[in-house]
């Protein structure tokens, strides 16, 4: 099946969208991290914080040293960091299997190379972060299975990469989209993602 991008408005069914053939093996109920990169934080952060399992959701930059984990070095496209969210969740509420599915269907377009929209560089590039060696093989996987389904119209972009840090952004980066519903670039672009994951994803919802 093709699931057209949400770039390209298509009317695809997203609610089948794929769940992962992979996933964590349950364990400990303890909270666990998941840190995912797609384009500006203040959409991803968005769309993660409604899900059932998610105890926060902190927006940040990976990839890069700590003297430039810095929101206007970051913004120069010259430091390696992408701008990324660091998910705590509950594994045994939500997978990390699940929040791939999220993160592939709803929050970002994964095809797009070094870009979401109008946001070009490699700080807004499409990765995931594994937090050990099983994250790292359910990524993998879950991309040849999305890939090998052609569920995109162009193969995925998403790097997996390890051994990087994460960085907290600074204060008035979190929360961002909740707090300025009103700003022209979240109401364009967080907010119709957020109405895909309420529409699509209503049964992962918080209580």
């Amino acid at each position: 099946m093709q699931i057209s991008s949400l770039f390209g408005g298509g009317v695809a069914d997203l609610a089948k969208f794929p769940s992962p053939d992979r996933d964590v093996t349950p364990g400990s109920p303890a909270p666990q991290t998941a840190v995912l990169a797609g384009g500006c934080f203040w959409c991803t952060e968005a769309v993660f914080l409604p899900l059932d399992g998610v105890a926060s959701v902190v927006s940040g930059y990976i990839g890069g040293s700590a003297q430039t984990a810095n929101y206007e070095a970051v913004c120069s496209g010259t430091t390696g960091h992408a701008e990324a969210i660091r998910i705590t969740f509950a594994p045994d509420v939500i997978s990390f299997g699940q929040l791939l599915r999220v993160f592939f269907a709803v929050a970002h377009d994964p095809t797009q190379l070094n870009r979401q929209g109008n946001d070009r560089g490699t700080q807004y590039r499409s990765a995931i972060f594994p937090a050990d060696a099983e994250q790292r093989a359910v990524a993998e996987a879950y991309i040849a299975q999305l890939n090998a389904a052609q569920v995109f119209p162009a193969p995925l972009a998403t790097t997996i990469e390890e051994g990087a840090t994460f960085y907290a952004a600074e204060t008035y980066h979190q929360n961002y989209a909740a707090r300025n519903p009103h700003q022209p670039y979240v109401a364009a672009v967080a907010a119709p993602k957020v109405d895909k994951l309420v529409k699509y994803f209503a049964d992962r919802l918080k209580p």
